[in-house]
């Protein structure tokens, strides 16, 4: 599984524990930043990520912002991904069980380190359920493959 890994400032002291985590654990990790505590804004990180991950670059990916609030809007802006903004070990295997989530969100300043890296590993050990939720997760694509298509049309309901 090919993984990458952003945060901004507020999200390093977090992702620096994670992505040693997964080191460890012997996956292959490409870090999009920040370094330290240099200054970044989340959707510096975050849209270069989700689009890795949208265009086949990545399996998934894990975004660290403050909350990871900012980080998953950014990344669900992004065709194709679907971001889940996890706080806790249940609500990360649902996030892939349920709705197939490529992309993990966490807030550094909402969690503590091994927190974060049991929510990890949740997430990492889940994969997708068919059945019922294949139905929902369809309906997600097929209206995003809609919006889209209004978009590069030009339709004025759609364009942001």
């Amino acid at each position: 599984m090919r993984l990458a890994i952003g945060s901004d400032d507020a999200g390093y002291p977090i992702k620096v524990v994670v992505l040693e985590y997964l080191r460890e654990n012997g996956l292959d990790v490409e870090d999009y930043g920040t370094e330290e505590f240099r200054p970044v804004d989340y959707p510096d990180v975050a849209f270069p990520v989700a689009e890795a991950v949208a265009n086949g670059v990545y399996d998934r990916a894990i975004l660290i912002c403050g909350t990871g609030i900012g980080m998953s809007i950014s990344a669900n802006k992004v065709p194709g991904v679907r971001a889940a903004l996890c706080h806790d070990v249940y609500s990360a295997e649902r996030a892939r069980k349920s709705n197939d989530a490529q992309i993990l969100t966490m807030g550094a300043r909402v969690i503590g380190p091994e927190l974060a890296k049991s929510i990890v590993a949740a997430w990492l050990r889940s994969e997708f359920e068919d059945g019922r939720s294949t139905r929902k997760v369809n309906k997600i694509v097929e209206k995003e493959k809609q919006m889209r298509g209004d978009y590069v049309q030009g339709n004025e309901k759609t364009s942001y």
